[in-house]
């Protein structure tokens, strides 16, 4: 068996104990019902009347997010701080006479309510006039990024949106050699030297299996939706995914689009094919022209979280690693028929083939078998009454560890 597998880092560990996020997509487009703007909208139209990041992180913290990444500037190249690299950005509005910082408010309530701040900024910048001067604008793009992790405290992730770049070469050795040399302990996203990986869609679903290994990152951007048919041994790249979805249709909010606002039921699917196969998750919930989240999209967000909690908030029994094997034992037997475990992944994944056996009247029986556990797997099987509740590992590179494992009556 190959053994020595790709390790992770301590920030892309520290990343993937995060696994619930919030993305918040903000900018001009909120205000011209807009998704893609082309880089004109003149800087007036950004004009927030109650503005209040706080909602948005306090939010986040009640839903059980651990992390919140923020965009500071859109593919309309609008910054959404006081940047010195353009007079495209808020200074130039009239919202707080051209004084306001979004950016820095953001960071103030994620640092108060406890939330891990992310950074987007998009490479791509359709209103920059020397976007097709490649060495002139990764310059400028650099500087941008230095702004940004200089003034606003500790930033966990770099968000590297790879939309409309085709055909623009980067010099992601200046780009991300600054990112790392400005903040050491950051998390990139997708681009560049990245520390985690797109999942393919938009919708949150992750397949199953997802490996946190790939054979290289460039393939992984390139062909993020790869979906491999088994462990790909030698893979020397550990590069965990992260699915990305929206609680309405669109990324920015729209006037007319509460209606597409999605079900309780839908959201907690996504959060079952996402944190459940072993991804993060980071959810969408744009602010509108005032500036809040929308009072429905909270309600529903909440809704959300506490069927989760409902679900898989309160286990029957539980038993903690580091162990080959682990067993649970409820008080009594009990109704069970869903399980969350968990691998020890500080050493890399190693997790090939696994069986769970439930004890039922004194036998041991298999209710499930998969694949990959990873970060966590979650899965559901046929209602049984068991006294107990083994996970064994069946197929693994070298050795292996649990880190948990967890049973349910959903």
């Amino acid at each position: 068996m190959y053994q020595d597998r790709p390790r992770p880092t301590a920030r892309q560990l520290r990343w993937q104990d995060y696994e619930f996020g919030m993305f918040c997509h903000f900018g001009p487009n909120t205000f011209c019902d807009q998704e893609w703007g082309e880089g004109d909208d003149p800087p007036e139209v950004f004009a927030p009347g109650d503005l209040n990041p706080r909602q948005w992180a306090a939010a986040a913290r009640e839903a059980g997010m651990r992390y919140l990444v923020f965009t500071t500037k859109h593919h309309d190249g609008f910054c959404l701080w006081p940047t010195d690299t353009t007079d495209y950005s808020v200074a130039s509005s009239p919202w707080r006479d051209g004084t306001g910082d979004v950016v820095a408010e953001v960071a103030e309530a994620c640092h108060e309510e406890g939330l891990a701040l992310g950074l987007y900024c998009s490479p791509w910048d359709r209103h920059e006039p020397c976007y097709e001067d490649a060495p002139a604008y990764d310059e400028l793009y650099t500087r941008q990024w230095t702004e940004l992790l200089e003034r606003y405290g500790p930033v966990s992730v770099a968000w590297l949106d790879g939309a409309g770049s085709k055909g623009h070469t980067y010099n992601w050795e200046l780009i991300v050699g600054t990112i790392r040399e400005l903040q050491p302990e950051i998390c990139i996203h997708s681009l560049g030297e990245p520390d985690l990986r797109w999942v393919g869609n938009e919708d949150g679903l992750a397949p199953y299996p997802c490996w946190n290994v790939v054979r290289s990152p460039e393939e992984a951007n390139q062909h993020p939706g790869l979906i491999f048919e088994g462990f790909r041994e030698g893979f020397p790249h550990y590069l965990p995914a992260e699915c990305d979805a929206r609680i309405r249709a669109n990324w920015f909010w729209h006037p007319g689009d509460r209606h597409t606002l999605k079900s309780c039921e839908r959201l907690v699917d996504i959060y079952e094919c996402s944190v459940g196969r072993g991804t993060n998750l980071i959810l969408n919930v744009a602010p509108d022209d005032r500036g809040l989240l929308p009072e429905a999209d909270v309600e529903r967000l909440l809704e959300m979280s506490d069927e989760i909690d409902r679900r898989y908030g309160h286990p029957i029994a539980t038993a903690e690693g580091p162990a080959a094997e682990l067993t649970v034992e409820p008080d009594r037997p009990r109704p069970l028929n869903a399980f969350a475990a968990m691998e020890e992944l500080s050493a890399g994944e190693a997790v090939r083939e696994y069986r769970l056996l439930a004890r039922i009247a004194g036998r041991w029986q298999g209710v499930a078998v998969g694949t990959a556990i990873g970060h966590r797997r979650i899965d559901r099987f046929a209602t049984v009454v068991a006294d107990a509740v083994r996970l064994e590992v069946t197929r693994s590179d070298g050795a292996h560890i649990l880190r948990r494992l967890e049973v349910f009556h959903c």
